[in-house]
């Protein structure tokens, strides 16, 4: 089984926000594997489906950004996974808005979402895909940029971003992160 996790934060204040592009591409994916992503278990909100020939669990962490090692910790431990069979969704300040990388482990890189995943697994060896939020102004602060809407035109580029990262997901589970590297990494900067 893999888990595929979106982070973001719970309630509707949230929604829509440069640090809830986790929880958007788990909808997009969810929506066009047919899975409903509504049951309320290991502090999250999940659904069970199969993606290609892979059994996944797709999650939503409802214990905020900070904390998300929480939800995934529960998660792992209850259904055994082992953390190379996870894919974690998350904004990326350092990307250009729109776009993707895809990383198979790594640090945290000052997202305090995956610090918490580290943090509670013990390990950086897990699937990622990154999504680019764009940079944070000079003049605001990082907590109200990431917790920030998109504009009406960022969020037409965001929205191919959330397909492109569900695509990304389904491929890495059919054809290996490596293929999904290759065709997903630097793709906006290649158009």
């Amino acid at each position: 089984m893999y888990l595929i996790a979106g982070l973001g934060n719970p309630t509707k204040e949230y929604e829509k926000t440069r640090h809830n592009v986790g929880f958007d591409t788990i909808d997009i994916l969810a929506d066009k594997h047919g899975i409903a992503v509504t049951e309320k278990k290991h502090k999250a909100l999940c659904g069970r489906g199969i993606i290609g020939n892979e059994k996944v669990l797709l999650l939503k962490p409802q214990t905020f950004m900070n904390v998300s090692g929480e939800s995934i910790r529960d998660a792992v431990d209850f259904y055994k996974i082992d953390p190379a069979h996870m894919i974690i969704i998350y904004d990326d300040i350092s990307l250009e808005e729109g776009q993707l990388r895809i990383r198979t482990k790594g640090s945290a890189g000052g997202h305090n979402g995956v610090k918490s995943i580290i943090a509670h697994l013990g390990s950086q060896e897990f699937l990622r895909i990154k999504i680019g939020v764009g940079a944070k102004p000079d003049r605001m602060d990082l907590a109200s940029y990431v917790l920030s809407r998109f504009s009406q035109t960022e969020r037409v580029v965001m929205e191919d971003a959330f397909r492109d990262a569900a695509d990304a997901a389904e491929m890495m589970l059919t054809d290996g992160a490596a293929a999904a590297m290759n065709r997903y990494n630097g793709k906006k900067e290649q158009q």
